[in-house]
């Protein structure tokens, strides 16, 4: 039998089937890679209860990870809505993070700025979001208990992931955008057992029958240590006309002569937050 995992919570899950039933699976084994977005082919093993066999080849995997373990959030996803808002205020860092993890895969990035009914702060926000949206990545603006659906075309067709930091307001985005999600939420829990952990597993919600929205947890830190110095590199999209081009093919960008990336950020070419937040995610080379 094969079927899609629709939430994913610590080693349990559920399983949508082609039939549209719902079934709480757990991986076989002591290992567990499997992925909220995961397309699986899955063993029945009574009427309520499942196990997962296989998983069927990715398009793509969003996840983060540090030195001592990775945190999958969503399988199959083609592009990563990163909520900010307003207020509270939220972590240029960890946006840049998000993205870098979303280019390394090629997921289409999209930036929601959420609360722009709090117009005393919108133009303060605009301004932090200005060096992104320069580097065209895009952005919407919109009020999520008013303007909702202003999103929706941004969806369409696409099986999205939204991610962002707590208080955002990604809950009231699914919640207008699908007002069934608090009862789709509610029997997922149920099948998992895990009413009271309802916001700390990601959710995969069909918008349409092409068109699939997954929420994941709220996030407070975006660790990469997957990815190499060359990959890291290479995800920031404004570096990319001056790697290859430094006096040395080894070059780590941090006091080197000759660097092609340091005269870049002196001659204004490359945002200096933005090469900090890089030299932050790389960390300055060891006897330096």
């Amino acid at each position: 039998m094969e079927g899609r995992v629709i939430a994913a919570h610590g080693r349990q899950y559920v399983v949508e089937l082609a039939d549209g039933r719902r079934l709480p699976c757990f991986p076989r084994g002591k290992k567990s890679d499997i992925a909220c977005g995961d397309h699986v082919e899955i063993k029945q093993t009574s009427d309520d209860q499942g196990v997962i066999e296989a998983i069927q080849p990715r398009t793509s995997l969003l996840y983060r990870s540090n030195e001592i373990r990775q945190k999958l959030i969503a399988a199959n996803v083609d592009q990563i809505v990163i909520v900010v808002a307003t207020e509270p205020a939220f972590s240029d860092e960890l946006i840049s993070r998000a993205l870098v993890a979303a280019e390394s895969e090629e997921i289409s990035p999209l930036i929601v700025l959420n609360k722009c009914d709090l117009s005393d702060r919108l133009a303060a926000t605009r301004e932090q979001l200005a060096v992104l949206s320069g580097l065209g990545y895009p952005v919407l603006e919109l009020s999520a208990r008013q303007h909702a659906e202003d999103l929706r075309p941004g969806l369409t067709g696409r099986t999205s992931v939204l991610v962002g930091q707590s208080g955002m307001g990604k809950s009231t985005l699914v919640n207008a955008l699908l007002p069934e999600a608090g009862a789709a939420t509610r029997e997922i829990s149920l099948a998992l057992d895990s009413g009271k952990h309802t916001t700390t597993h990601a959710t995969l919600y069909h918008l349409d029958a092409a068109s699939h929205l997954i929420d994941s947890p709220g996030l407070q830190e975006f660790g990469l240590g997957h990815l190499d110095r060359q990959e890291i590199e290479s995800a920031f999209p404004e570096f990319r006309p001056y790697l290859g081009q430094c006096r040395f093919r080894d070059c780590r960008h941090h006091r080197e002569p000759g660097c092609a990336l340091l005269a870049a950020v002196e001659a204004g070419k490359i945002d200096k937050g933005r090469f900090s937040i890089y030299r932050r995610i790389v960390g300055t080379p060891r006897g330096n």
